[in-house]
């Protein structure tokens, strides 16, 4: 009796272990061996990766989570949707496997992206990925490189050991399989519905950057790749669009018609001068200089008509500035993120200045001191109605920075020829390149023009100090275009402004009172004694504005920007004609498009091939206006050569003898795409 007591007391001390045992098994069994809470719980962890990647910060990441609990479910919710299709299929570790390793190298790849610039990954990154690759030894250390190379193979021979000899499973079942991805499609379109309408999750990005950092990384780069070009206008009709002239303003039906006027030779010619990440350093607090970094430009901005400039981007997206200030079109129309030299524009012609003023009798050129292709440029410029376009590839001895960038002063020279090219008036629009990142976190100028005196670490000071010697340079390179065109014997106006704000650590917090991320500087100059005229300057209202300085009102964009500036629902105006003149019926157009791509012509002057000389066995080419570019092609296919000089270049390839007449010469820019080849 005393035996079986104590059994039965021993047995009651042992049962809430057993209870406990059960209540873990029978979760592990309801939860955690339930796909779908383990895709979740692993979409979760992915989200704190990417966005800890993004900030560089962990602590920053677990912020984001605490304090924007329904956004961070929310991208969870669009993470773990892309590994519910993995239900469907066997292999699932296998697809687990693959996705998680997108989402995290996207977070990856978006943090390398922001340690180099301001504004984050979108899809349209991937239209330049090809021009990207090109600059990835100016931004990653060829440790660095071969690191992740190195890493990337040994992810994808993983892969490869999965999909063979990975776990499958047995079985599955698409009834079930196919329910809960639809389950978990309506349940992410319903957030989706109720967030945008909540305002939780936003649908318009003012500024791309703030957009990712309270929205989320995953929903912003899907919004980037799934909105683009730019949306039907609401009540889109021939009707509401020639509605927005008045009467009188366009054609007789309402249209507007190109057409030849007589040729403005009482007008001047028209100069646009982008200077590449170009702004006034002292407006940024925290810092202080020996010398100022920028002493012309500021001395002509108290001379000339000058302002704030509001650049279309932050820290990048140099393509986008041009493209506002040559269309009158802003990108803000468009998809997040999005280049419309990479899209539309490599399609489709776009009313331009180029265009506009070429029917009062100007000639347009493009120059620019960096690679012919890149952003799609020599495409691009065709359907903006330019005439010629000068590249780094059609110019001789260009001198370089220590990150390997052409420096500007060789731009001078390169509008004068543009300028004596013609009879007539010239618009040309010059992009600078010196001063573009990635600015070093080390001492790299030895004996520095201007020395950064103050800064809040080592690092900042080395990078702005390197940045603000290059804008000294540029600045003297500013004098002397300046200089040179006072002494020029026709009338020219000149517009000279930042593309955007560096690639630096800079925010709106950090810089001085009444300016934003989007500010830069600007200045109008002329050599005829224009009134000054002080004001802010939007980029894609630059063009009808220097118009309006000088008596014209050339384009379609012209004419409503200079007409309707201050008229109710202007903005939307400009949208809905930018959706019509690009992807809408053209009703404006009298619904066909009247701009045909040009024959654009790579550089100013002509490259000839004079004769083929054979000496000591080898072959010569002798001609004109020959540059380090400059390769021997036979057939399309470029051959071995050897630059000699301007006028002389040297074959180092085998080629048959009756295939030496056949040899012309090609403009090859960095990277073997041929740009030009002579007849």
């Amino acid at each position: 009796m005393i035996k079986r007591e104590k059994r039965i007391r021993k047995v009651k001390i042992k049962r809430p272990h057993k209870e406990r045992f059960v209540k873990l098994r029978a979760f592990y069994n309801k939860g955690l061996r339930n796909k779908m809470i383990v895709l979740f719980v692993l979409a979760a962890i992915d989200m704190l990766v990417i966005e800890t990647l993004a900030r560089h910060s962990l602590i920053a990441g677990l912020k984001f989570m605490a304090t924007s609990p329904l956004v961070f479910l929310f991208n969870t919710l669009i993470i773990f949707a892309t590994y519910s299709v993995g239900l469907l299929i066997r292999r699932q570790v296998f697809w687990i496997a693959v996705i998680s390793f997108i989402w995290i190298m996207l977070g990856v790849a978006n943090g390398i992206i922001l340690l180099n610039r301001m504004t984050p990954l979108t899809v349209a990154d991937f239209s330049v990925m090809n021009d990207g690759l090109t600059l990835v030894t100016n931004y990653l250390s060829k440790g660095l490189i071969a690191l992740i190379a190195g890493a990337v193979i040994i992810v994808l021979a993983v892969f490869v050991f999965l999909f063979i000899k990975g776990p499958k499973t047995e079985k599955v079942v698409y009834k079930k399989a196919v329910a809960a991805v639809l389950c978990v499609a309506l349940v992410l379109a319903g957030a989706y519905q109720i967030g945008t309408r909540t305002g939780v999750m936003g649908t318009y990005f003012v500024n791309l950057a703030y957009a990712y950092r309270d929205y989320g990384v995953p929903y912003c780069f899907l919004s980037s790749w799934l909105d683009k070009g730019i949306d039907k206008p609401h009540g889109y009709s021939e009707e509401s669009i020639k509605g927005l002239f008045d009467k009188g303003e366009l054609s007789e039906d309402g249209t507007y018609k190109p057409e030849k006027k007589a040729e403005a030779t009482d007008k001047p010619n028209i100069i646009f001068l982008q200077l590449e990440s170009f702004m006034d350093p002292t407006v940024v607090e925290g810092f202080e200089y020996s010398q100022d970094p920028i002493p012309n430009f500021r001395k002509l901005m108290k001379e000339y008509s000058s302002g704030l400039y509001v650049a279309p981007a932050v820290g990048a997206g140099t393509a986008n500035t041009e493209f506002e200030n040559i269309t009158g079109i802003s990108v803000k129309f468009f998809g997040p993120g999005e280049y419309p030299y990479k899209e539309i524009l490599q399609e489709e012609t776009c009313e331009s200045m180029a265009y506009d003023l070429r029917e009062i009798g100007y000639s347009s050129h493009v120059i620019h001191n960096h690679r012919g292709s890149f952003y799609g440029r020599n495409t691009a410029f065709k359907n903006l109605g330019f005439d010629t376009f000068t590249s780094l590839e059609y110019m001789t001895n260009a001198p370089m920075t220590p990150k390997n960038w052409a420096k500007d002063s060789i731009l001078t020279g390169q509008v004068i020829e543009a300028l004596k090219s013609t009879e007539n008036r010239d618009y040309i629009y010059t992009i600078s390149v010196q001063g573009h990142g990635k600015y070093p976190t080390e001492q790299l100028i030895s004996e520095p023009d201007v020395v950064v005196t103050k800064a809040p670490s080592a690092e900042e000071k080395w990078q702005f100090e390197y940045y603000v010697n290059q804008l000294y340079e540029m600045d003297k390179f500013v004098k002397n275009i300046t200089d040179t065109l006072a002494k020029f014997d026709e009338d020219c106006i000149l517009i000279m402004y930042g593309d955007h704000i560096p690639a630096l650590n800079i925010t709106e917090e950090n810089l001085k009172a009444g300016r934003t991320l989007f500010n830069t500087d600007y200045i109008i100059w002329d050599n005829f004694g224009l009134e000054k005229k002080d004001g802010t300057l939007k980029a894609y209202e630059a063009g009808a504005e220097i118009q309006k300085r000088v008596g014209l009102k050339e384009g379609l964009m012209t004419i409503y920007q200079q007409d309707h500036e201050g008229d109710k629902g202007y903005k939307k105006g400009l949208r809905a004609l930018a959706y019509d003149m690009l992807y809408g019926k053209k009703y404006i157009y009298g619904e066909k498009n009247p701009f045909e791509p040009t024959k654009l012509k790579m550089g100013i002057k002509d490259i000839k091939i004079d004769k083929i000389i054979e000496m000591n066995g080898k072959y010569y080419i002798k001609g004109k206006n020959f540059t380090e570019y400059s390769k021997i092609s036979l057939d399309d296919e470029i051959l071995e050569t050897t630059y000699l000089g301007p006028t002389l270049l040297e074959l180092k390839d085998k080629v048959d003898k009756d295939a030496i007449e056949r040899m012309k010469v090609s403009q090859v820019e960095k990277y073997s795409e041929i740009l030009s080849t002579t007849e």
